[in-house]
């Protein structure tokens, strides 16, 4: 999520010279190439990279303030990625640009937001409070519009390039021969696949002479025997081989791979072997197709997030909330009404399931993270764009009723803020806990 420090007075920093400029941006570059480096000696190289898109579509949210506010002629004097101690910046203009310690959002220090930030007086005519309503709602709106814009492109790009895995159209049914591609294990050590001498490439013919015609057939079926040995015959390089696993009940164990990452953990007795077969089929759609699709997933994805939002803010939503933060049982079974924000913890683990289950999926969680930001960060509550939006309608409105400018006193607003700014830390806070927990459960 995106802040904006707009009525705190920027730190005075003497100019660098520009060799200065230069090194502290090549030192800036090695360190990042390093940490893609790093990340791909240690087998997450992908997910670092996915990160860093995370990272660029904050930053182009941040931009879409930034043109909007010059094309109206306001005066930016910041353009900042990440918070904390400066690592490397530039002055540009009257702009400083630059990069911070801590790459946790970016901000755009837009001038005389609200009647309570000091201005010279030669840049008042410059200031976003003299700019008209319109003019005030495209600055404000902007970054929330970079979010749907790119959702909606992302969203385009899987439906008509690399196809739809099962994200948001129904795919054909997988066959209950699907080839096994992955082989996982548990905390504790083997999994019964593992111990029971299954292999990549295989693909299951039959369990207890059994022939299911899809996966899902065939994954019922050992869900429903935790506790009981199956005989599982797998075509195995032209020639057919009988395995004899025993099903572990997933509610007892932990299972352990990168498979097993975004698994949804269980409290009921379900059999559980260790196996991942081929995803279903991919999914593409013609030009026209692909618009309409991603117009509809567009919407989907949005209605459910702004239903979220809602339920959190109601009695039970809350209620269900406090349950979750007093119980792991109870964050475990979540239930589909449930609302649960996602720590960077939890979006690192999205990243690196998604990269491993291929772009379309990669695209998928971007597409729906880019819309719940765009839309996070328009509920009308300072500190987020959807307090400058509400502030900017309410001006709006007083002025045609009073027939001369209004402008509102935002400093009646300062306990809300501070409200609102207790809230948004609570919720980062408390989703870092409960995905930290899940981590050491």
């Amino acid at each position: 999520m995106t802040t904006h420090l707009d009525a705190l007075p920027a730190p005075e920093v003497g100019e660098p010279s520009s060799g200065g400029e230069r090194a502290a941006l090549a030192r800036l570059v090695l360190v990042a190439v390093a940490i893609i480096a790093v990340g791909f000696l240690a087998g997450i190289g992908e997910t670092v990279l996915l990160v860093g898109a995370l990272l660029l579509c904050i930053v182009l949210h941040e931009l879409g303030h930034f043109v909007a506010a010059k094309s109206a002629g306001i005066k930016v004097t910041e353009f900042f990625v990440g918070f904390g101690p400066r690592l490397w910046s530039v002055r540009r203009g009257e702009t400083d640009y630059g990069v911070k310690a801590l790459p946790l959002g970016g901000y755009c220090r837009i001038i005389g937001m609200n009647n309570l930030e000091d201005v010279d007086p030669a840049d008042e005519p410059r200031t976003y409070r003299q700019k008209s309503v319109a003019r005030r709602l495209s600055v404000a709106l902007a970054g929330s519009a970079m979010h749907f814009l790119i959702a909606i492109v992302v969203l385009f790009s899987m439906f008509f390039w690399t196809g739809d895995q099962a994200n948001y159209l129904a795919p054909p049914a997988i066959p209950g021969n699907a080839r096994i591609v992955g082989i996982d294990g548990l905390t504790t050590g083997a999994s019964p696949a593992q111990q029971a001498g299954f292999k990549l490439g295989d693909r299951i013919v039959a369990v207890d002479g059994h022939h299911f015609a899809t996966w899902n057939q065939v994954s019922g079926y050992i869900k429903a025997r935790p506790g009981h040995t199956i005989d599982v015959t797998v075509q195995r390089g032209g020639r057919l081989v009988n395995l004899y696993p025993t099903p572990v009940d997933l509610s007892k164990v932990k299972p352990l791979g990168a498979g097993t990452i975004a698994m949804p953990k269980v409290t009921t007795p379900t059999g559980f072997l260790g196996i991942e077969i081929q995803p279903s089929v991919l999914v593409h759609g013609s030009l026209g197709a692909s618009i309409s699709h991603a117009g509809g997933a567009w919407v989907h994805v949005s209605a459910l997030t702004i239903h979220a939002l809602g339920r959190l803010v109601t009695f039970h939503g809350i209620a269900d909330y406090a349950h979750m933060l007093s119980s792991q049982k109870a964050a475990d079974s979540l239930s589909p009404n449930s609302v649960r924000f996602a720590s960077p913890v939890k979006v690192v683990q999205l990243f690196h399931q998604a990269g491993r289950n291929g772009l379309p999926t990669v695209l998928w969680l971007l597409a729906v993270i880019n819309l719940s930001l765009g839309i996070f960060n328009l509920i009308p509550l300072l500190p987020l764009d959807g307090g400058h939006v509400a502030i900017a309608v309410y001006e709006g409105v007083r002025s045609r009723i009073r027939g001369r400018r209004y402008q509102a006193d935002v400093g009646k607003l300062v306990p809300l803020f501070y409200l609102a700014l207790v809230a948004i830390v609570f919720l980062g806070a408390t989703s870092l806990f409960l995905d930290i927990r899940d981590l050491v459960a």
